[in-house]
């Protein structure tokens, strides 16, 4: 036990006793067995490393490592016992090595818990602050296997830019951020990198992008063998040191401004200001029950697949074909949105939101869903300080790509892609 003193009303003291965690008796005779005089040097730490954690490669500078940080500086020469316990339950002392994966990697990727990055590559808050390639680099760094990039025409209408559409943030060329994703996607892990794309562009600046893609990632590069929707994902050990693209099957281009949707009846919310992959379908789904009717409702035009294979045509070849993950949802509302179909796997994103409301009548479909398919989720618009949520509802419900922000001081989750 030890005391602490605390001053009362700035008159007097209190002094409480506080627990301080004590070495059990095992570990004392562990101690006693590689320590001399009660202090275990950097030569007996050695031996400790090599005998009991097994560590056959380990060094004396390692082991001197180890005594420099989890001794005070008047202590340097070794470890005394409060040291050494401390030592043997710190981070770094992790029962499991983070260089090797203890897991079987072999089953679809729909299998798996995939870290995965929110609009990649913003610098700081999502309204105002800058695009750059860097915040991509340190996401990487950190092991992120998902990045996000919201791609629009530049200013000429003759480039792609990366950039949060509809906001104050200001652009960063395609280029820079795919050769930065090619230099830096396998830094830390060699299982596949997912570039999800959020898709604004004419044709024509589609079949740049698939130019740009297919020169910069090479033979990185997974596309289904036939260019067309999987059947089943493969397996993050046969995706090692590849890169897939993700995103909605190319659709006809329709600039819309600012007063076409006033001219419509509709206001920019946030929808329309944050951009959105899956409308809010929770009030339709509800009219649809109420009614037992398939009514459309023309919000949803942009994400029905039904005019695909018309729409398709339009679209250059070479930019369907890149499209390893397909996204995207069906008509109908949120059941037909969970619907599995046994012919082909794709890709469908949720806000915080979205997932929270469809959970507390669709938690069963959700998770049936994701046992094929891959369910992203994402922060809702109003995180204009790039905060965070909860991520465990997600979770829960089977969702493999719960995105972060990556641009704020947060403590992240330790994984890559890990099994569920």
């Amino acid at each position: 036990m030890s005391k602490q003193t605390y001053k009362v009303c700035f008159c007097f003291r209190r002094r409480y006793r506080h627990t301080v965690s004590v070495a059990p008796p095992e570990i004392k005779t562990l101690f006693d067995n590689y320590s001399d005089k009660g202090l275990m040097t950097t030569d007996l730490l050695l031996r400790f490393l090599i005998d009991v954690q097994k560590q056959d490669k380990a060094t004396r500078e390692e082991a001197q490592e180890i005594v420099n940080a989890s001794s005070s500086l008047l202590h340097r020469n070794g470890l005394h016992l409060d040291a050494f316990f401390k030592y043997l339950f710190a981070v770094t002392n992790s029962p499991l090595s983070s260089q090797e994966v203890h897991q079987d990697m072999d089953a679809p990727l729909s299998h798996y818990f995939i870290f995965t990055g929110h609009n990649s590559y913003l610098t700081g808050n999502q309204l105002s602050s800058d695009c750059s390639e860097l915040p991509i680099i340190e996401a990487l760094k950190k092991g992120v296997r998902v990045i996000e990039l919201d791609i629009w025409p530049n200013s000429d209408e003759d480039g792609i830019d990366v950039l949060h559409g509809r906001t104050l943030t200001s652009p960063v060329e395609l280029i820079k951020c795919l050769r930065a994703i090619r230099e830096h996607a396998f830094d830390v892990s060699d299982y596949p990198v997912v570039v999800t794309l959020e898709d604004h562009l004419t044709p024509k600046l589609q079949a740049k992008v698939a130019e740009m893609v297919t020169d910069i990632f090479g033979e990185m590069l997974f596309t289904p063998p036939s260019g067309e929707c999987l059947k089943e994902f493969p397996s993050p050990a046969s995706l090692k040191k590849r890169i897939m693209i993700s995103t909605k099957p190319p659709k006809e281009y329709k600039a819309a401004t600012d007063d076409d949707l006033v001219k419509k009846g509709r206001s920019l919310g946030d929808e329309e200001v944050w951009g959105r992959e899956v409308p809010s379908f929770i009030r339709r789904d509800r009219s649809v029950d109420k009614n037992d009717s398939n009514g459309d409702d023309d919000d949803d035009d942009d994400d029905d697949d039904d005019g695909d294979d018309k729409i398709k045509k339009n679209a250059p070849p070479e930019y369907k074909h890149l499209i390893a993950i397909q996204a995207g949802k069906p008509k109908g509302g949120i059941t037909e949105c969970l619907k599995v179909d046994p012919d082909k796997v794709r890709r469908l994103s949720l806000s915080e939101e979205q997932l929270e409301k469809a959970s507390e009548k669709y938690a069963k479909q959700i998770v049936r869903f994701t046992q094929r398919n891959l369910l992203r989720v994402y922060p809702k618009g109003t995180r204009i300080t790039s905060s965070n949520y909860n991520p465990l509802i997600a979770w829960s419900h089977g969702a493999q790509m719960v995105a972060f922000n990556m641009q704020v001081s947060f403590q992240f989750p330790q994984l890559h892609i890990v099994a569920r």
